[in-house]
């Protein structure tokens, strides 16, 4: 356990954050440590949006279970969430073991989204180097300095991505999403909804075309939710009326997040990503992919896509999630084959129009140079 000196400290370090998003009327980060530094304490996105709840996570094992169950979800915050990890398990165990231990099981817990590795990654050769006594409370502070510098470089992607909003010269601006990468896929603010929210304050007269984002819905079950606690205009669509929209000339652009992004552009996002973007392609819409350079893989450069696509349990596409007529949050079997659940896909750097991150916004075969 850490010396009450230390906690002391690293509490009035921390100051308990600024909370900037609303939920059920209240601002909320979605991850944030506890006094005594023993913890963490998360929104536990599964029961949203018929339940808002918090969770507290105490054990390397709680963090992993919340990661790999999407209690805890979107790149940014599984990365935040990882580095909050670390940290947790040394607080119980500061040995070299404990470490490499936590390390291991953290970037096993989602193979996807390059985010989880990369805090984690920093973390463990950052606290390799120290003394096991200095540790834990080394952890915890290089976990909140992760936690805040993802809140304001989500807070500038919003403020770049903006820019490209306000060129639309539209009574009503109708954006299309898919997926959720509001704030609930990061500490704060979010990366693809961060622009939405940047728009919608500065008095854009803002409309979104939501994706249900099947299997697990993160469009209709979050991303709804979140537009509605800020009274965002929005309207819900199966993932397969895009295309329509595009059609008819209602949707100005679509913007999305990335779990991942090759060197020379390439885009791993939540499935249906692609056909988005070869919608868009076929109608001259601008597609937007939104991220924090933590996003951008160094090792991933066109096909050679040295890293795992995750496939989900097919139960995931058999049941939903929903509310019975008693108001209880129930689980209901649509169907009885066999099935298949590839949880993200790829979008080749042709059919992205920029990227936009915390430098700027760039053509996607630059982003690469951007990191260098």
């Amino acid at each position: 356990m850490l010396s009450t000196d230390i906690v002391d400290t690293l509490v009035t370090i921390f100051g308990g954050g600024v909370r900037f998003m609303l939920a059920e009327g209240k601002h909320y980060k979605t991850i944030w440590p506890n006094k005594a530094l023993s913890g963490v304490t998360i929104i536990d996105q599964t029961y949203l949006p018929f339940e808002f709840k918090l969770s507290e996570l105490t054990s390397l094992d709680e963090v992993v279970e919340a990661i790999k169950f999407m209690r805890v979800r979107g790149a940014p915050l599984i990365g935040v969430t990882g580095a909050y990890g670390i940290a947790i398990a040394l607080t119980n165990n500061s040995n070299d073991q404990s470490l490499a231990n936590a390390k291991k099981k953290l970037i096993e817990s989602r193979p996807t989204a390059v985010n989880l590795s990369w805090a984690v990654t920093l973390m463990f050769d950052q606290l390799k180097k120290e003394v096991s006594s200095n540790r834990a409370s080394i952890a915890w502070m290089l976990a909140e300095k992760i936690a805040n510098e993802d809140i304001k470089i989500n807070q500038t992607i919003g403020e770049f991505g903006y820019k490209l909003f306000h060129k639309v010269k539209k009574p009503q601006i109708n954006i299309l999403t898919h997926c959720n990468a509001g704030w609930l896929a990061t500490v704060d603010y979010g990366t693809a909804l961060s622009p939405i929210y940047k728009a919608f304050k500065e008095g854009l007269n803002i409309h979104v075309w939501v994706d249900e984002t099947r299997p697990r819905n993160q469009g209709m079950s979050l991303t709804a939710w979140e537009l509605e606690q800020e009274n965002i205009p929005h309207t819900i669509i199966t993932d397969n009326a895009g295309g329509l929209l595009m059609q008819r000339g209602e949707v100005d652009f679509v913007i999305v997040g990335a779990d991942r992004i090759s060197i020379d552009g390439n885009v791993c996002n939540k499935i249906g990503t692609y056909l988005k973007a070869l919608a868009a392609k076929a109608h001259n819409i601008p597609f937007y992919v939104a991220a924090p350079l933590s996003s951008v893989d160094l090792s991933y450069h066109g096909e050679n896509n040295l890293f795992d696509i995750e496939c989900r349990d097919e139960d995931e596409i058999l049941k939903v999630k929903g509310m019975d007529s008693s108001n209880n949050l129930t689980e209901v079997k649509i169907g009885y084959s066999s099935a298949y659940n590839p949880a993200f896909d790829i979008t080749p750097a042709k059919y992205v129009t920029k990227i936009i991150c915390e430098k700027g916004i760039y053509n996607p075969g630059d982003i690469g140079k951007v990191l260098e």
